[in-house]
């Protein structure tokens, strides 16, 4: 199987133009609104000295009790709101939007690393060895690690790449590349919205919204195990029935011709350089894990904003050195780090259209009057009733942009300015919820149009297959939404 030369973040170029052209349109959207709506601003809470009081991270305590609208507004000039997507870098949010796009592009060229010199598919080629002889245990057990890449890392574009090995894999082991689309690609997108540590959406979120990622994560622990458990009935249903009659495999043509091809000596290999990067990758990702959680325990590094910094850090130095250990080839580590870097750029253009979104609507002073609004709306309103309507926002929003970078600034963003009666936890949960399952069912996906047009399989076709189990993957999350406002998560 030939490397892939592309980098792992390989947005194609119309999908690219789709969403800057979306993120545009809102823009637009912002600028029109700071001219038709009434301007005005949340009251700041006072001390009885008639201070305004400071939350722990020394910002201004909002009174979401009073709202003071003013008639002068103009709305905000036209040539702030052309500028507006490099002027939010100047604003009092610039520096820390910097420091998550250098991590991003950082996180990417690390994994695109670990990708080349051959990480990831040592780690899939050892697990296939161990348990070829239990085929049900491997496949769960490889669907539990690439849950894991999605839930704990937020890996899932470079999930394409290993989409060709565990296809051929699942083919050696009597099944089809459609199990092995269904081990590896929707185990992780599975795993991204069943999130513990996911920094593109958990991490970023939370700060974002600026809660502690880790708190009341025993409920996240419970969402990832259970969602994992309806995976595999749906995946081991599929073997099942296709043990029972090869005829029954979505795949069939197209893998006629690698089954005469392929052997189980294609993943016999164990060679001293497979071992070492096994070794070394497997430190690289629990030494990674452990950092995340001690960073977002210890009070002083979450609230002074120093997780990402530290994790960034982390990723730029080990990253590279990981890759030089387990490959020796400093050429090769560089290129790909650099592939990695510049894969993820498209990435600025969205961090810089969102948050651009809402610097306008702050700069036009209407972002509090949005929120004032949402805020009457919901006044009075079941708190259920309230997590289900956001939950549905977000799903709309997926659907247009399925980056879940723009759509954190976006969503976040928004959620911040609100007093709807719920937790901040439980508003990151819901934007993992509407960020993570649609990734493998909505045809705005990049990452799940390649990868069916990989195993040779019509979209509709997948559909049809997984629509019950989509049905009550809907069902469940409304259940632990439900559940997750009744016991005040």
């Amino acid at each position: 199987m030939k490397k892939s030369e592309k980098a792992l973040i390989n947005l194609p170029k119309k999908t690219f133009i789709q969403v800057v052209c979306l993120l545009l349109g809102l823009l637009v959207l912002a600028t029109v609104l700071t001219y038709v709506i009434p301007s005005g601003e949340f009251g700041k809470q006072l001390d009885e000295a008639g201070n305004v009081m400071l939350d722990e991270s020394g910002k201004e305590k909002i009174d979401y009790s009073v709202y003071i609208q003013d008639e002068t507004g103009s709305g905000i000039p036209i040539w702030k709101a052309l500028l507006s997507p490099f002027l939010v870098f100047a604003s009092s949010e610039g520096l820390a939007l910097i420091v998550l796009s250098l991590f991003l592009f950082i996180l990417s060229a690390a994994f695109q690393v670990m990708n080349d010199v051959g990480g990831i598919r040592s780690l899939v080629g050892a697990v296939a060895r161990k348990f070829e002889r239990r085929k049900y245990l491997l496949l769960a057990l490889l669907s539990f690690l690439f849950y894991c890449f999605g839930s704990f890392l937020g890996l899932f574009e470079e999930m394409l790449t290993m989409l060709p090995v565990t296809a051929a894999l699942c083919i050696v082991l009597g099944f089809d590349s459609f199990t092995g689309f269904l081990v590896s690609i929707i185990a992780c997108g599975f795993g991204f919205a069943g999130a513990i540590t996911n920094p593109f959406t958990v991490l970023l979120a939370s700060n974002i919204i600026d809660v502690n990622p880790l708190e009341h994560i025993w409920y996240r622990i419970l969402i990832f195990f259970v969602m994992f458990a309806l995976f595999l009935c749906f995946l081991f249903l599929y073997v099942k029935k296709l043990e029972k009659d090869p005829a029954n495999s979505l795949t069939l043509e197209h893998d006629a011709a690698a089954r005469g091809t392929l052997t189980e000596q294609d993943f016999a290999s164990d060679s001293q350089k497979d071992k070492k990067a096994r070794i070394v990758y497997s430190a690289f990702l629990l030494v990674a894990l452990a950092l995340i959680i001690v960073c977002s325990s210890i009070e002083g590094i979450r609230e002074g904003g120093y997780t990402v910094p530290i994790l960034a850090g982390y990723f730029l130095l080990f990253g590279i050195g990981a890759g030089l250990i387990a490959s020796e080839d400093t050429k090769q580590v560089f290129r790909s780090f650099g592939k990695g870097f510049v894969g993820a750029l498209p990435t600025l253009a969205f961090i810089a259209l969102a948050s651009a979104a809402r610097y306008i609507l702050e700069e036009g002073r209407v972002l509090h009057t949005l929120a004032h609004g949402i805020n009457s709306f919901v006044e009075g309103k079941s708190p259920i009733v309230v997590a289900l309507i956001i939950y549905l926002v977000v799903l709309v929003l997926e659907f247009f942009v399925s980056s879940s970078t723009a759509k954190a600034f976006l969503v976040m963003g928004l959620l911040s300015a609100l007093n709807i009666g719920l937790s901040k936890p439980l508003m990151v949960l819901l934007y993992t919820f509407g960020d993570g399952y649609t990734n493998v069912i909505f045809p705005t996906s990049p990452v799940l149009l390649i990868s069916l047009s990989m195993i040779g399989l019509d979209y509709f076709k997948w559909v049809k297959k997984s629509v019950w189990l989509f049905l009550y993957n809907f069902l469940l999350v409304v259940l632990f939404i439900v559940l997750a406002v009744v016991i005040g998560y």
